[in-house]
């Protein structure tokens, strides 16, 4: 294969064979405890943990290597309160008149409504935007792809710091283009509030589907 990329070798990691499994159960293992999270403690986050969790989520793999992401740290209590306000107009209409009676049944159980407290209670929240072409952007393919692939490495690494997440897609996002100061070639996909779970913090009962479920082997 040809390619105008310069070169290096290849260092894999290497894992024995004999310990393969075991290192992928537990990884499953850790990452099976993750869980949507919406009642969070204020107290701030480490030093350095969202930025290396964001550089882990930037080695993603993305359509000719463009790394169409771009990942914007609100911290400042303002500007939160403004991005709470403009979603929850958002899902205020999207509740109240926007969604099917079919898509409102599914979330009932989940008991998710236009109130999205965890905007400012968070002590972090990550707005992610997709880079599309631009005066400084080349073009991307797959997007979305890409993006969702850095996401969820995102999420997983978080995990691993001990702490909670939440995937909020407000629907739709301009305007979060304005909160966080990003040219119009850059759109938003996902606002991820970051920190550590409420004291008394609940969350829904949910199980997950078994491996025969999601497994096809041919």
């Amino acid at each position: 294969m040809t390619t105008s990329y310069p070169t290096v070798p290849l260092h894999p990691r290497h894992v024995p064979a004999h310990e393969a499994q075991a290192r992928a159960r537990d990884f499953h293992d850790v990452m099976a405890q993750r869980r949507t999270v919406r009642d969070y403690d204020r107290r701030p986050l480490p030093d350095g943990v969202l930025d290396w969790a964001i550089r882990t989520a930037a080695t993603a793999p993305s359509g000719a290597h463009v790394q169409p992401w771009r990942f914007v740290v609100i911290t400042d209590p303002d500007r939160k309160a403004r991005l709470r306000e403009a979603a929850e107009a958002e899902e205020r209409e999207f509740y109240d008149h926007r969604a099917s009676a079919e898509w409102l049944a599914a979330l009932a159980p989940i008991g998710t409504d236009w109130h999205k407290p965890f905007l400012t209670d968070a002590p972090a929240v990550i707005v992610v935007f997709e880079v599309h072409k631009g005066p400084s952007s080349p073009r991307p393919y797959y997007t979305k792809e890409s993006v969702g692939i850095a996401v969820g490495l995102l999420l997983a690494t978080l995990h691993q710091a001990g702490l909670a997440t939440l995937t909020h897609t407000p629907s739709p996002m301009k305007f979060l283009n304005e909160i966080c100061e990003r040219p119009a070639e850059e759109r938003a996909a996902y606002v991820i509030p970051v920190g550590y779970p409420a004291e008394r913090a609940q969350v829904p009962d949910l199980h997950r589907k078994e491996l025969d479920e999601v497994l096809v082997r041919l």
